[in-house]
């Protein structure tokens, strides 16, 4: 017999560490150099780990919700030979995705974690997020019998939608009446957004500044756009990402990430536009890179696209990450007033709020117009109340005279 271990590889720059989701095999499995060993996540990506050698399982290293360091022990594998070990197990990039018609001056990061390979056997495990794997637990559907219709075959709500739709579904599991309280794992995406947002409210001093915007005019010019049938529907958030990119050129220290510990500002000169972005498995916030270089249209295209990754799970690396300013919306659920809770290392965030009718007094009477709240937080060690107040101002400015959008 003839045991290889194999450790947990670099998955990604600057990671040295990775959380253990899900174990893709067993103590006694057979294993080739295609079969996913594990699922583990970093601070931003879920990465799948693929086997360096054919043989047997013999032993598996931690449990999942265990984090591991990058190089410790992983799995053991009998290859049944004395032959010399073979390279330890480098990531497999994902696939880029279709490019689209972008400025010739810029280029798009290359994906720097790694995922599945692109061609591989079927296999008996199924791919899915926990939220969907744990619904088709409780509904009692067999995800490796489903077909999945997501990124490299994972399976999706809406696949299960429509095992239920075909009444392929089984017994579901039935709920214990003599123990009301269920205790869940914090684990995989709740839990980095648990430290982030941890860190983040308990180091950064926040201030939130909150001012009214009339977008009555936009909303005209907005309908007026999706009458002429482009492609892309135009929503109100490539409008607020250009407003916000017109801002930042009179206050470019805003478009920044603070190192406290080395006591740096590092002002961007591209603006690379976090998208707050509600999935199934928790807040992600996927990035529009070089926001600055594209169009309206551009814009709402390029946020459709790298949201809908982001919810489908197919979301590179490089589309999670890189990010110097962001917004958040709730759409129509967005109340009157928010306290975002800054990305950090970013400085500022801008907080949309929903869009509702209100009286404004103007000319002796009260006239209804179309009002929205934008709630915006600022790292108050870098931006002043005098700053974040004039960058909400300009932001409003721009959205109410939506011409200064083109300028």
């Amino acid at each position: 017999m003839s045991v290889r271990p194999v450790k947990l590889p670099d998955v990604g720059e600057g990671v040295a560490e990775a959380e253990l989701i899900e174990w893709h095999v067993a103590v006694g499995d057979t294993v080739t150099p295609e079969s996913v060993l594990a699922s583990v996540m970093t601070d931003k990506a879920t990465v799948e780990i693929s086997s360096p050698v054919a043989g047997t399982v013999t032993a598996l290293h931690g449990e999942p919700g265990d984090v591991l360091a990058v190089g410790a022990a992983f799995v053991e594998v009998d290859t049944g030979s004395t032959a010399e070990p073979e390279p330890e197990p480098q990531p497999q990039p994902e696939p880029e995705p279709e490019a689209e018609a972008q400025p010739e001056s810029r280029s798009e990061p290359e994906p720097e974690h790694a995922v599945a390979h692109d061609e591989r056997p079927a296999r008996a495990h199924a791919l899915a997020a926990p939220a969907v794997r744990a619904r088709a637990q409780r509904l009692g559907i067999d995800l490796a019998a489903v077909t999945g219709t997501g990124s490299d075959g994972r399976v999706t709500h809406a696949d299960l939608d429509r095992e239920l739709a075909a009444g392929r579904s089984g017994t579901p599991l039935a709920p214990s009446s003599d123990d009301p309280v269920r205790h869940e794992p914090v684990r995989g995406v709740r839990r980095q957004i648990a430290h982030r947002l941890t860190a983040a409210w308990t180091e950064i001093p926040h201030i939130t500044y909150v001012d009214a915007v009339d977008v009555t005019e936009l909303q005209r010019l907005r309908s007026e756009l999706n009458t002429r049938g482009d492609a892309v529907r135009l929503t109100l958030l490539p409008f607020i990402a250009r407003a916000v990119v017109v801002a930042l050129r009179d206050q470019p220290r805003l478009n920044a990430h603070y190192d406290h510990d080395n006591e740096t500002l590092a002002v961007h000169t591209a603006v690379h536009l976090g998208i707050a972005t509600q999935t199934d498995d928790g807040l992600r916030v996927p990035v529009v890179h070089h926001a600055d270089a594209r169009s309206l249209h551009e814009l709402a295209a390029e946020i459709e696209r790298v949201a809908g990754a982001a919810r489908d799970g197919s979301a590179t690396r490089a589309e999670l990450t890189g990010s110097t300013i962001s917004i958040t919306s709730l759409g129509a659920l967005g109340g009157l007033v928010t306290t975002p809770i800054l990305n950090a290392p970013e400085v500022a965030i801008v907080g949309v709020n929903k869009i509702e009718t209100r009286p404004v007094w103007s000319d002796g009477a009260f006239v209804p117009r179309d009002l929205m709240n934008l709630s915006c937080s600022f790292d108050h060690r870098m931006v002043d109340g005098w700053d974040a107040a004039t960058f909400v101002q300009r932001v409003k400015r721009v959205l109410e005279t939506p011409a200064l959008l083109f300028v």
